[in-house]
Order: C-alpha cells, then sequence, then structure tokens
C-alpha cells in the first residue's frame, strides 16, 4: 500500500525543518540585547556613592581627637543656625504649636501689650525668698500680695483670650483653631518675660496699631 509512505519530498521538508529551527534560536539570540555582566548595586551602597569617598580611619589619637573637636564644632555651629532661626520665627525650625500665621498673629497681638501676666516669674522668687525668710508679718503681706497677683493675671488672662480670638476670627475666619486653645497660647506667652519669649517679638507696644 503506496498510499501510506510518505513522499521523499516531504521526508526531506521533515529532516530540514530542526535545522530552520536552531537557525531562528539562534538568530535571536544573536538579536537579544546582552545583560549588563554586574550585579546591581545595594541601595545602602548607592547611597555611600552619593555622598562621597568615606574619610579613612585616623591613625593616631591626636588625628581622632582633632577631628572630634572638629566635628563637635561642626555640631554647635548647626545648633546656632537652628536657634537663630526658631527665634526669629521660621516656620521650618519652630515647634509645631507655634507654627502657622495664625500663631504669629497671636504672638503680634501679646507682643504690642503689656501685661500684669508678665509678674508671674518675680512672683514666683519672691514667694520662694518669702518662705526663707522667718517674720510672720511679712509672709502674710507676701501671701496677700500673691494672691492679688494671682487673681488680677487670671482676669487679664480671660479679658486677653477673648480680644485674641476676636482678632483672629476678624482676619482668618476659615481658622480652625479652638478658642480655647488660641487663649492659653496668648496666656502662657504673656506671662512669659519678654526677653525669654520664644520666637523672638516682632513688634512692641508701639506698633500696637500696625496689627490689624
Amino acid at each position: 500500500m503506496r498510499f501510506l509512505r510518505r513522499s521523499s519530498a516531504e521526508q526531506t521538508a521533515t529532516d530540514d525543518s530542526p535545522a530552520e529551527s536552531t537557525d531562528v534560536g539562534s538568530e535571536s539570540a544573536r538579536d537579544r540585547t546582552p545583560g549588563k555582566g554586574r550585579a546591581t548595586p545595594k541601595r545602602r551602597e548607592a547611597e555611600n556613592r552619593r555622598r562621597g569617598p568615606v574619610a579613612p580611619p585616623p591613625k593616631t589619637q591626636r588625628e581622632a581627637m582633632k577631628r572630634a573637636r572638629g566635628n563637635k564644632e561642626e555640631r554647635r555651629k548647626a545648633s546656632r543656625e537652628r536657634r537663630e532661626r526658631m527665634m526669629a520665627g521660621d516656620d521650618r525650625y519652630l515647634m509645631p504649636r507655634d507654627r502657622g500665621p495664625v500663631r504669629a498673629h497671636v504672638r503680634d497681638i501679646v507682643d504690642t501689650r503689656r501685661h500684669m501676666m508678665g509678674m508671674f516669674m518675680p512672683l514666683v522668687l519672691i514667694v520662694f525668698v518669702t518662705t526663707l525668710v522667718q517674720n510672720v508679718l511679712v509672709q502674710q503681706y507676701a501671701t496677700l500680695a500673691c494672691l492679688v497677683l494671682l487673681l488680677t493675671m487670671l482676669f487679664e488672662g480671660t479679658l486677653l483670650g477673648r480680644a485674641v480670638n476676636k482678632r483672629v476670627r476678624a482676619k482668618f475666619p476659615d481658622a480652625t483653631d479652638r478658642p480655647l486653645s488660641l487663649g492659653w497660647y496668648a496666656f502662657t506667652r504673656a506671662m512669659q518675660l519678654r526677653r525669654l519669649r520664644v520666637p523672638r517679638p516682632r513688634l512692641t507696644p508701639k506698633d500696637f496699631h500696625k496689627i490689624g
């Protein structure tokens, strides 16, 4: 039965097909982009490369001490710079409770007024001194004076909190700060001596007319 046999042409085509596939595979392998030939650097190695070369370890104790003093001076310089920018009112260096235009406006309102609350620290000193005096009459008068001053501070702080909230709502109608929070912030700043306030006051009582 001859029709079951494949023809010689078909046999030849079948024999040639592996060679053709091998040629196609070799061509695709040649066209493929070659690899980098090296391992991908780690993240730490890439960061160190960007930072520059690492200084070699000190060879002597004197060199180590000199390098330590240099690093200490750099840290002190950076600390002084941060302190100065914080005192100047730069939001990037202020504490979270002091940041923002609303808090800056509250500080300006407080700094353009004179407050009896600024006597809080001297009051504490007076109370401490009177406890050392063995005179009962002096202690009684000092205690009475402290009580009167404390009541005055509470009354003045209440008025200051209301004035601050009124001015803040007028200038910043979209402010989300709570009235009690703004009042307490103004109260605590007014209790401090002017030279000890952080950040440093931008205005003085002579600039009261500049507050909107």
